[in-house]
Order: structure tokens, then C-alpha cells, then sequence
């Protein structure tokens, strides 16, 4: 009996451990990494060895942002189901976060040698690459002086300046003190502060109203809308910046003095983390941050338009050139139009990093702060509220204690920001007469060299459009509008940017202009294709022509409610009939051109008048040769024969009820 006794005990201790074993992992599962620290660590007092409970243990240090704490515990971690080659790179982040670069390195190496995984080995190349862009880093002379703003820091964590109005938000843990089980840090809120610069005046900071703030909720990253009015931040139940999968993005408008009741915006998705947002200088762009399937790795950054009925929408992963397999958040779109963003897969010192995206000829350049605005530990958070100051967050062991706020001055005796700005109207030719008059209501489509759209933007009662643009490069403008056909049209910047060197100021503004004039889409209307000539006799495609007849490709694919008659006209030379059957053939040529290149054939109708119709005369008054009318009349034209349904949606009623939810779901 007492054999049979000391069995049983000894089963119902080992069930007790599975069923706390089952406790403790859904409590990982769930985000309560505290929790899981302080449980696996009492088992690490009593086995330091045990390969588990060190995995367990520097995972939930790293997935609540102590990564640098979690070094010691993958130096031990393993066992069975664990996989070697993520501990590997986990430990060499650990080391790196610590600056322990040679040793990190090892561990990289290790994964580049022996990883089965052929991602794995190209993300370790990645980051050996990164370790070693920081040498070049050291040479580069740097200009950003900085200095902890003490007068607003306390030893807890504040985080995420925003300057708006002489006014300073800024992100907090130092409310009731109620903790959170993921970090055992207090819950954070939102609060503001009077400021001048960043000479903040300490008696004015307060928190924001209770519509905004929850006790047990964390509030994280704000934005605001270029006049103040609407307000974009984070909020969720984890208590971490990043990671987790319950984070939303809350819109509040200030109407009648206050702010209204936070909604859930629609571009949120159920158990995807999204949050730093952060509003484009114009107002009509949201960036923001997500681990939304799709992506390049955990965190990436998106963008989402803006309409003039406030709706968002198209959203779009900003691609390679900017997110990696790591984590990328925390962007800031500058008066000049740069990006700024946090990284810790791009190549930097250890855990974040700021960054910058430097644009010229079209292409985006990622680069690096360098130190002293970046060290071994967090930054991120960065904010200019001028050209060459402004405010970031950092961690680094030097500050007051968890995340401080700093100020910056970049102190470069070059920089000389210059904004470009495309500004125009949307036209059309008025009916009567040969001038135009002012088309509003239409949108307008900024596409960059390749073709990518950039920005959007739906013109007033005015007709004006606004696009910021960059020097030396190439672009393409698209209006389009119910009844009208829609206009692509080149506009370059190349040849119109100023040299920086002859600027005094450390902004300038420069503005181009341009119009963007768009043809009523009419049955029976006759468009002169310009620059379509044929060879004397002859029906081939010369390549020249090709160039034009290619406009029209585009035409008519942006315009796929039209079917159309591609007529060719001659001049006098040679017989009535020859004349029809020489212009037949040439028509027939473009229609079979344009179907070529994937044009249905049931949209287009071909057809030769000859010299029937004639815009110029053939010979001049005295009876002589006139080459240049004879070369206007061997001209080609198209002209609209039906209209179906149109294809392009109008814009919709704004909605309000319908944009946002409450229920958590997308609409």
C-alpha cells in the first residue's frame, strides 16, 4: 500500500506539471510574457541548464521588445522542436543589441554554413552584410547633436513625440501603475505638454481625455491630420510597441471643442497588429505598420490614401526597398518629403534603428543615421518639427531609464532642403468656340517612372491639383471623370530642379505648373492621330508611327467603353479607287497594329476615305503643288462610334456609419 501510495503521488506531481506546462504555454501564446519569464526562471533556478525554460524565457524577453536581456537565455536554449538555426539568429541579434558585434558574427556564420534553410542562409548574409556597413558607418562624418529631455522623462518609459501647435504628444507608462502581464511595465497612455521648440514647459503636462485614454488599455503612437482636426493612434490591450496581434488603429475628430469617441478605422484587420501611424504633410497619405499577411517579414510598413471625403483606402505595402524580414515601424514623413522610419533589419547597430530614405533619379536610397541619434539600443519615434531639429525616442543605457524622449539638431553647414511642388488644373475645350474652360471634379493619378501609382488627388470647383515631385525624374499624370476620355499625359522634372549650391535658405519652395486637358467623350467625335504617316504607296507601320499608334494603345485601354473607326485619308495623287483601296489597307494596318498589342478587334472598325475628305487643299490657288497640304490630308484619324457602360466607378456618398466600425470585423 504505501509502494502504491508513493506511485501515485509521484503521477499526480507529474500531472500537475502538465497541466501547468499547458497553462504557462497558452499564457506564451497569448502574449503574458512576464508571466511566462517568472515562471520558467524559477525553473531555471532549479535546472540553469534546462534548454526549455531558457528558450521560453529569451523568446518572451525578445517578443516584448528586452531583446538585449535575452542574450544569457539563448546562450542555453534548445532541445527538442526548437529550431537551431532561429536561436542562432535570435542569440546573434541579442549580441549585436549589446554590441558585441565579433560574437554575433560567429553565430551568423554558423547559420550561413550549416543552415538547411536557404532563406535563413540569405537572411544571415543580410545581416553580416549589416555588421559590416557599420564600419563604413564609423568613417562617414555626422552632424546630429543631441540631448535627453529630462524635463519631460521619468524612469519609466516615454515614447513617440509628436509637435502640433506649440504643443508636444508624447507616449506614457507613468499613469495609475496598473501593470500589464506582457511586460510588467505600467499600461501607457496619451498625453501633451505646452512647448516652444523643445523647451517644454513642464506645469502644462497633462494627459488626454478619458474619450482617448483607458486605464487597463495601452494607447500608443499619434498622429495628426495637417490642420489638427483628426486624430490617428494605436491602442490595444498588450502593453508592448510592437509584436502583438491585438493593436488597432482609432480615428477622433475635434468637433465642438473636444475630441469625439475613438472608432476602429477600416483598414484594420481582425488579429493583425496595427499601429505608428503617421499622416503625410499633405493630410491625404496614412503610413503606418503591420504584420498583415503579405508581408516581407514581422512588421512592414503601408500606406493608405486618403479622399476628399476623408475615406482610406488602397492600401500598399511600401515593398523590398524598405521592409525585410525583420521589423520595420515608427515612419515620419518630413516637411521635404523624406522618410524617415525605425528598422532592426536594416543594417544597423542592434535592436532599432532610425533611418532615412534619401530619393534621386527615381530611386530610394535606405540609409542610416549613424550615432549618436542610433546606438546598441532602441531608437525610433523621430519627429522633426524643423528642417534640422526635431525630437526621437531611445532606450540607450544613458537616459533616465526604459524609452526617453531626446531632442536633436542637425548641425550640417550643407543641408539645404529643397521641396518641389507640381501644381495644375484640369481643362477641357469648350463647346462653341477653340478655348478651354476649368474640368473639376476629376481625379488626378501621379505615376512615377515605372508606371507605379504615388498619389492621388480629386480636384475642386477649381480644377487645381497638387502633387509633390522630385528633381530629375520622369513621370506620367492620369485625369479621369465621368463623360470624358481619360488623359495620360509625360511630365518630367529633369532640367527644372535649382542647384543647391547657388540656395542661401535652409528651405525652399519651388512650384512647376502644368495643365492636364481632357476631351468629352462624344458619339461621332473625331480625334487627328498626330504623326501617322505611311511611306508614298505603301501600308506598312513605320516606327514613328508605331510611337503615336502606341498613345493610342493606352488610350483605349484606359478607355474601355469605346469602340472605335480607324479611318485613313489621302491626298490626290493617283486614282479615286486606288486612293479608297490604299487608304482601306492603311486603316486595316493600324486596326491589325492596335490588336497586336491587345486591343480586342470587336472594338475597332477600320476604314479607308481616300481623298474624299480633305483638311487642306492639294494645291495652292495658282494650280502648283502644295506638299505641305497633301502631307496633312495623308493623315489618320479615329473616331468614337459607341459608348457602352462606363466602367470606372464614381465616387460614392461618404458614409460615416459605413467607414467606421465598431464591431471589430472589416466592413
Amino acid at each position: 500500500m504505501k509502494l502504491t501510495y508513493s506511485y501515485g503521488f509521484i503521477i499526480l506531481i507529474l500531472l500537475f506539471s502538465c497541466s501547468a506546462e499547458k497553462k504557462i504555454q497558452k499564457k506564451f501564446r497569448m502574449g503574458k510574457y512576464q508571466t511566462v519569464i517568472n515562471y520558467y526562471q524559477d525553473e531555471l533556478a532549479k535546472q540553469p541548464s534546462n534548454g526549455k525554460a531558457n528558450y521560453y524565457v529569451a523568446e518572451s524577453f525578445r517578443l516584448s521588445n528586452r531583446i538585449k536581456e535575452s542574450e544569457q537565455f539563448y546562450a542555453k536554449a534548445g532541445g527538442a522542436g526548437i529550431d537551431k538555426d532561429s536561436v542562432h539568429l535570435f542569440y546573434s541579434q541579442a549580441l549585436r543589441a549589446n554590441g558585441k558585434y565579433d560574437e554575433a558574427r560567429k553565430q551568423l556564420e554558423d547559420i550561413r554554413i550549416g543552415a538547411a534553410d536557404e532563406k535563413m542562409k540569405e537572411r544571415a548574409s543580410k545581416e553580416l552584410d549589416g555588421l559590416n556597413y557599420l564600419a563604413q558607418l564609423a568613417e562617414k562624418e555626422n552632424y546630429y547633436r543631441i540631448k535627453n529631455l529630462e524635463a519631460i522623462n521619468t524612469p519609466l518609459s516615454e515614447y513617440a513625440p509628436v509637435y502640433l501647435n506649440s504643443e508636444l504628444y508624447f507616449t506614457s507608462s507613468r499613469g495609475t501603475g496598473k501593470i500589464y502581464e506582457a511586460t510588467g511595465t505600467p499600461f501607457s497612455d496619451l498625453y501633451k505638454a505646452s512647448t516652444k521648440g523643445a523647451v517644454v514647459d513642464v506645469n502644462t503636462i497633462a494627459t488626454l481625455p478619458e474619450t482617448i485614454n483607458s486605464p487597463v488599455v495601452n494607447e500608443g503612437t499619434i498622429t495628426f491630420s495637417p490642420d489638427g482636426k483628426t486624430m490617428v493612434f494605436g491602442k490595444g490591450n498588450t502593453g508592448r510597441r510592437k509584436g502583438t496581434s491585438d493593436v488597432d488603429l482609432y480615428l477622433s475628430r475635434f468637433r465642438n471643442g473636444a475630441w469625439t469617441e475613438p472608432q476602429l478605422i477600416n483598414i484594420n484587420q481582425p488579429d493583425v497588429w496595427e499601429s505608428t501611424p503617421a499622416f503625410s504633410p499633405d493630410g491625404r497619405t496614412l503610413y503606418f505598420s503591420s504584420n498583415r499577411k503579405g508581408g516581407y517579414g514581422g512588421l512592414d510598413l503601408y500606406t493608405a490614401q486618403m479622399d476628399s471625403r476623408g475615406r482610406f483606402g488602397k492600401v500598399r505595402n511600401l515593398g523590398p526597398e524598405i521592409n525585410t524580414a525583420g521589423d520595420e515601424l515608427f515612419p515620419f514623413i518630413s516637411d521635404n518629403g523624406k522618410m524617415y522610419f525605425s528598422s532592426d533589419g536594416q543594417p544597423g547597430y542592434g535592436m532599432l534603428d532610425i533611418f532615412v530614405v534619401n530619393r534621386a533619379n527615381g530611386k530610394n536610397k535606405v540609409d542610416n543615421l549613424g550615432q549618436p541619434v542610433n546606438s546598441t539600443g532602441d531608437d525610433f519615434g523621430i519627429f522633426l518639427f524643423r528642417p534640422d531639429r526635431g525630437f526621437f525616442t531611445s532606450n540607450r543605457a544613458e537616459g533616465k531609464g526604459d524609452d526617453d524622449i531626446y531632442t536633436f539638431v542637425n548641425e550640417d553647414p550643407n543641408l539645404k532642403v529643397v521641396n518641389y511642388t507640381l501644381q495644375g488644373v484640369t481643362l477641357t475645350p469648350k463647346k462653341g468656340d477653340s478655348t478651354r474652360e476649368i474640368l473639376p471634379n476629376t481625379k488626378v493619378t501621379l505615376l512615377d517612372g515605372k508606371g507605379d501609382a504615388m498619389q492621388d488627388f480629386v480636384t475642386g470647383n477649381d480644377g487645381k491639383f497638387l502633387f509633390r515631385v522630385y528633381e530629375n525624374e520622369n513621370y506620367t499624370l492620369i485625369g479621369e471623370t465621368d463623360g470624358y476620355l481619360v488623359k495620360r499625359q509625360p511630365y518630367t522634372t529633369i532640367g527644372k530642379s535649382v542647384p543647391v549650391e547657388t540656395l542661401k535658405d535652409l528651405l525652399t519652395e519651388i512650384t512647376l505648373d502644368t495643365i492636364l486637358v481632357l476631351e468629352r467623350l462624344e458619339k461621332n467625335k473625331v480625334f487627328v492621330l498626330n504623326n501617322i504617316y505611311f511611306e508614298l504607296d505603301k501600308s506598312d507601320i513605320r516606327a514613328d508611327a508605331a510611337v503615336e499608334l502606341d498613345k493610342l494603345v493606352e488610350l483605349l485601354k484606359d478607355n474601355p467603353e469605346i469602340k472605335i473607326e480607324m479611318s485613313s485619308h489621302t491626298d490626290s495623287i493617283a486614282s479615286h479607287a486606288y486612293n479608297i483601296q490604299l487608304s482601306q489597307r492603311r486603316a486595316e494596318s493600324t486596326v491589325n497594329y492596335l490588336i497586336r498589342k491587345g486591343i480586342a478587334p470587336e472594338k475597332l472598325v477600320a476604314k479607308g476615305y481616300g481623298e474624299e475628305s480633305p483638311i487642306a487643299r492639294n494645291t495652292n490657288p495658282d494650280g502648283s503643288d502644295n506638299p505641305d497640304g497633301r502631307q496633312r490630308n495623308r493623315r489618320t484619324e479615329f473616331k468614337i462610334l459607341e459608348i457602352g457602360p462606363v466602367q470606372r466607378k464614381p465616387e460614392e456618398a461618404f458614409d460615416e456609419d459605413k467607414y467606421f466600425k465598431n464591431d471589430g470585423k472589416d466592413n
